[in-house]
């Protein structure tokens, strides 16, 4: 079933936040993300208090009606909040995802309670009820042109139709209620991609402000040029996995490769690389965060091919954050965090040659990749700093809290 918890971090405080996240059955960037600006904002002295839902499995037809019909509204989740806010009175409730457990219903609950909202968009749920803009192994737009609604007969919300019209259908009353327009006080974006994505989805732009990932505590740079290719993320199709090993197929070097993470098609990799019996493909498995970043570390560039337009990957951010430049997919966010010959490569996405000469170049030029790594560090130290993004969380709570929106 579900469970939740309400977890206060005693600070003296200057602020009194309250972070409620739903997590999803698998855990990911949103997760880290989260948990990141928990520790963030107790680092800095605020007053933290955290609620979250973990989602697992429904059984049984009944409970995935009732899981429907919570992301509608959830009245329990609304209750809840009628009773947390009285009794804790924070000055502003930051939520990272109220899918698909906790529902819109809890930003009425702070509307009534007068405390305003903060919202980040990890992803592009509120117009795509797959969150991704991707369905049949390319980029979809069609609910951003059409309306969710369009969703249900391609069944985009884990290749279910009935799943995808429960989603489809609370987009679409919140957007006729005026949830998404007028219950929240200022949306996160994590990227100007995004911005320029939810604009075009009929959010407010003067509610939208851009504020990326960060990484805590800092690894501190590399030593060393690396001694491995590196991939680090979930084990899906859409994140480009067998583009990558398409690509290695078509190397003429070897050039060793390993890969960290698990998802959905996790057993498929692990066949593929038995059946090719190659010893430059080492698959790790899930590790954990401090596994990971000693593993970025000793790598000499990080491959990130994913298909999708992504958020704000968690993996580029702690790449960068180790000097470990990345090669990336042109595409979405990931054109406008990577910046191609600066901190890493492009290239095509979905295109395994490409991907193989980009790879082939980095690997035999130690020195040049050095210098990306350089660059993807100072690129770190400039934008995705814990202070840095501190400053910003705080001008957008302090805006709120006085009714002045986001205060860009």
């Amino acid at each position: 079933m579900t469970t939740s918890t309400l977890r206060p971090v005693v600070e003296k405080a200057a602020l009194r936040v309250l972070f409620v996240h739903n997590r999803y059955i698998l855990a990911g960037g949103e997760d880290q993300a989260f948990e990141s600006e928990v520790e963030l904002l107790t680092q800095f002295g605020q007053e933290v208090s955290t609620i979250e839902e973990q989602t697992t499995y429904p059984q049984g037809v009944l409970q995935k009606i009732g899981i429907a019909s919570n992301s509608l509204w959830s009245k329990a989740w609304h209750r809840k909040f009628q009773v947390l806010l009285r009794e804790n009175r924070p000055d502003v409730v930051h939520i990272h995802n109220f899918f698909p457990l906790i529902s819109p219903s809890v930003y009425y609950a702070c509307r009534e309670a007068g405390v305003p909202v903060v919202q980040t968009l990890h992803n592009y749920r509120l117009a795509c009820p797959g969150a991704t803009f991707y369905r049949d192994g390319k980029i979809c737009e069609e609910c951003l042109d059409r309306g969710p609604l369009h969703s249900v007969r391609h069944g985009c919300y884990r290749g279910s139709k009935l799943g995808t019209a429960s989603v489809a259908l609370m987009l679409e009353l919140h957007r006729r209620k005026g949830t998404w327009q007028s219950m929240v006080d200022c949306y996160i974006v994590l990227t100007e991609f995004a911005q320029k994505k939810m604009i075009a989805a009929g959010l407010p732009p003067e509610k939208i402000r851009v504020k990326p990932n960060f990484v805590i505590p800092d690894p501190g740079p590399r030593t060393g040029i690396g001694q491995f290719a590196l991939f680090v993320g979930r084990v899906e199709e859409q994140k480009g996995i067998p583009t990558m090993l398409a690509a290695w197929d078509r190397l003429s070097q070897s050039i060793p490769l390993v890969i960290v993470g698990d998802g959905p098609f996790a057993p498929t990799l692990a066949a593929e690389i038995a059946q090719r019996g190659s010893l430059n493909l080492d698959y790790r498995g899930r590790l954990s965060r401090a596994e990971v970043i000693e593993v970025i570390k000793q790598a000499r560039f990080l491959v990130f091919p994913s298909e999708w337009y992504e958020g704000f990957p968690m993996t580029i951010a702690e790449a960068f954050a180790c000097g470990v430049p990345v090669i990336c997919s042109r595409l979405g966010s990931m054109e406008g965090i990577v910046h191609d010959g600066r901190t890493g490569l492009h290239f095509t996405a979905g295109d395994p040659d490409d991907l193989a000469r980009k790879v082939e170049w980095a690997w035999s030029h130690p020195r040049e990749v050095g210098r990306l790594g350089l660059e993807a560090r100072a690129a770190c130290e400039e934008k995705y700093t814990a202070k840095r993004n501190f400053k910003i969380l705080k001008e957008i709570y302090q805006g709120v809290i006085k009714g002045t929106g986001s205060q860009q």
